[in-house]
């Protein structure tokens, strides 16, 4: 039976950053996507005003989701790099209120154990997220909604994305949807811009040519993300004999229902 999942994302690129290959195997396989964007993503940028990169890039994600063959964006519209200072509980709500409305098979959020997160937005969805799918379930946890009309909801299946590999317990295997899902990251393209030129000034600093490492793409932005995205998707997908993976820290059941299922 097709699946509804739902990704709860920082930022706008996010989704498709850790998940676009496995996101585009799920919807190939007739699942329904949706992928709530947290912030405006008006930081990230050492070229564009704050509202003037905002507006572009909720353009870009929805342009992302198109190619990606996901549905229209849901935009909650907080401020980037500002969520740690959002009133205790705020996202949790909101994102109790998306998993009761949306009713989703599947959520695909950022890792709350995961080391070496330095982001404070990812840090903040990280944990909203954790709470919100694990507790949607309790009929006295935010009563208002069921007032409006809303049910409580538990969440089968979850995957979690970190850039730690030691949390991961599953790898997909992107091999054949890793075009796809480069084609929708390659749409957010002031982000690209951005972490490509952090990464070449970073370079430049250390002293380094990367006109003579890297050739004729060093001055390629899309090309050199490319083969970023390629090679951290071929270390994760060597760690299980595939040419390219996503990892994830994935869950189901509570681990007494999986020792009978297993």
């Amino acid at each position: 039976m097709p699946k509804t999942v739902l990704v709860l994302a920082p930022h706008p690129d996010d989704a498709e950053y850790y998940a676009g290959g496995t996101l585009t195997q799920m919807i190939a396989a007739g699942d329904r996507v949706l992928i709530a964007i947290t912030t405006d993503g008006s930081k990230g940028s050492f070229e564009h005003p704050a509202a003037e990169l905002a507006k572009l890039r909720q353009a870009e994600a929805q342009n992302a989701a198109k190619v990606l063959g996901a549905e229209p964006p849901i935009f909650l519209g907080y401020v980037d790099l500002e969520l740690d200072m959002l009133p205790p509980g705020t996202l949790r709500e909101r994102y109790v209120r998306l998993i009761r409305q949306y009713r989703p098979d599947v959520v695909i959020a950022e890792d709350c154990f995961a080391n070496g997160e330095d982001h404070p937005d990812h840090r903040t969805v990280a944990w909203a997220a954790s709470d919100a799918i694990r507790y949607a379930l309790l009929p006295n946890l935010y009563p208002e909604q069921l007032k409006e009309g809303l049910k409580t909801f538990v969440v089968t299946e979850k995957y979690f994305y970190s850039e730690d590999p030691k949390q991961f317990n599953k790898v997909v295997d992107i091999t054949n949807t890793f075009d796809q899902k480069m084609a929708a990251l390659l749409e957010h393209k002031t982000q690209i811009n951005f972490m490509v030129q952090e990464i070449l000034d970073q370079a430049q600093q250390a002293g380094l040519d990367v006109k003579a490492a890297l050739g004729d793409i060093a001055g390629d932005r899309a090309a050199l993300m490319m083969l970023g995205m390629r090679m951290m998707a071929a270390d994760m997908g060597a760690t299980r004999g595939i040419e390219l993976g996503e990892g994830f820290r994935y869950e189901r059941y509570h681990p007494l229902v999986e020792s009978f299922l297993s």
